[in-house]
This record gives structure tokens, sequence and C-alpha cells, in this order.
């Protein structure tokens, strides 16, 4: 969570961290960092955050989901834990932990049109991956071998990657330009 705080901060946001519903309720957009998606689920049904995220997101509130994120904001989980939830709002069904244990994690170059023509260092931690996807969902990055790892849906970015920790700045750039337009 660090380094998205020091990007955001960095692209010149004002940063509040959100763990109950009054701080979730002051901010204009949300960043789902990576982590443990089973434990954001636990812990946003124990502080009372999923419903107000879920309404938030059904209101267009932008938000970029990295890893875990991805996860959260995925409609449909493939081998999630028992009794997993997902805030929802992407048109996506993903899986867990798509590439392996820790020991499996990589990094890749990606080519992402949107986002200009240099391309993305994307560094894979134990990643879920975009399985399929709806009509209202694009698909703005896949591996060489097809698996889709970036994915967007009207003001929701969901990535597989980590771009907080290559530097890469493009896609929470876009993510607060998305927050701006809305402001």
């Amino acid at each position: 969570m660090r380094e998205h705080i020091a990007l955001l901060e960095r692209l010149g946001a004002e940063v509040v961290r959100v763990r109950r519903p009054e701080e979730f309720a002051a901010v204009d957009g949300l960043v789902i960092p990576g982590g443990e998606s089973s434990v954001i689920d636990k812990l946003a049904r124990m502080f009372d955050l999923q419903h107000p995220i879920r309404d938030a997101i059904a209101a267009g509130m932008p938000m970029l989901g990295t890893c875990a994120g991805l996860i959260m904001l995925a409609d449909t989980i493939v081998d999630a834990i028992e009794g997993q939830q997902t805030f929802g709002g992407l048109d996506v069904v993903v899986r867990r932990n798509a590439f392996g244990r820790q020991p499996e994690s990589f990094e890749a170059t990606l080519d992402i049109p949107t986002l200009g023509p240099e391309p993305v260092h994307a560094a894979f931690i134990r990643g879920p991956v975009v399985e399929s996807f709806g009509a209202d969902a694009t698909t703005l990055a896949s591996l060489a071998d097809g698996r889709v790892v970036a994915v967007e849906q009207e003001n929701l970015i969901g990535l597989s990657f980590h771009p907080e920790i290559s530097g890469e700045r493009r896609f929470h750039q876009r993510f607060l330009d998305r927050v701006t337009a809305r402001a």
C-alpha cells in the first residue's frame, strides 16, 4: 500500500487511507491494493465497507484494483475460498493465484496501446488472471500466451500485476484523470 500512496502523491493526489465508512465517505476514488483478497473481503464486511463500496461502484466512483484488488472488483471468482465475496462491478471471471505460488512470481513487458507506445514493465506476484469477460469489459493487456491481465469497465480498472512496484505511473494517472473528471 505504501507504494500506491507514494505514487499517487507524486502525481499530486491527496491520499486518505480508508479503513472505516467515514473515511470512505471522504474520498472521490479508491485504490484496492494487492494482498489477500479473502482478507480484504472479511475486513470490508467486518468494518461495514462492503455495501458503501458496492454502492459507490454502482454510482460510478473510479476505482483501481491491483492483484487482489482486481479479484475484489470482479463479478465472479474461480478458486475462491468458501463464502468469499467481491465488491463486483467488473463483468469478468477471475482465477485467484493463477500464476502459482510466491516462487513462481515473474516480470513481463506488456504492450498497452491505450497508455501510449512505451511498454509497461509488470510484476506478477501470485496474481489472478481474467478467464473471461462480458461485453461491457475491455481488455487492456494480455500476456504473450493470451491470458488477459488488465481490464477496464467504465470507471473501474483491474490489473493482475503491480504497477506501483515498478514505478509505472500511467495506470494511476488514468485512475486520477477519472477521479478529476467526476469532481
